[in-house]
């Protein structure tokens, strides 16, 4: 039961994060205007954008398939600390609200990994390094 619940926490919060989130920032990297997008870390607001989108769309994808959850979880780990505790620092707690419960949930996940419903576990990477094979969960 508990690795049910699992698989329903990681696909529905990662699926709101790719559609809700990530795709849209996608279409607006690609987009022919110019990028308006924050610059919270100095390293330019097309870098910022292009992180962005790495985590919250294509590390998403694989939060939600299963597959190098916890590597995956990292960089989005990393997205929601910033969004919640640098870019809306200022911000009324409501405003910091989304990104902080995204926050707890990938933690969450990357304490307790997929589940036994994952394309991990089918796949069931080899190595003998334990660092390695707890990433790739």
């Amino acid at each position: 039961m508990n690795d049910f619940a699992l698989l329903i926490l990681r696909t529905v919060s990662s699926a709101f994060m790719l559609f809700a989130h990530g795709l849209p920032k996608l279409n607006r990297l690609f987009s022919s205007g110019e990028i308006n997008f924050a610059d919270p870390l100095g390293i330019g607001t097309v870098p910022s954008l292009a992180l962005a989108v790495f985590s919250e769309f294509f590390c998403s994808i694989l939060v939600i398939l299963g597959l190098f959850t916890r590597a995956s979880l990292i960089p989005l780990i990393i997205t929601m600390f910033v969004a919640g505790f640098v870019h809306h620092s200022a911000d009324p707690f409501a405003q910091k609200e989304k990104a902080l419960l995204f926050l707890l949930i990938y933690v969450f996940l990357f304490i307790t990994g997929p589940g036994k419903y994952s394309l991990n576990r089918i796949i069931k990477l080899k190595s003998s390094n334990k660092f390695i094979k707890f990433l790739s969960e």
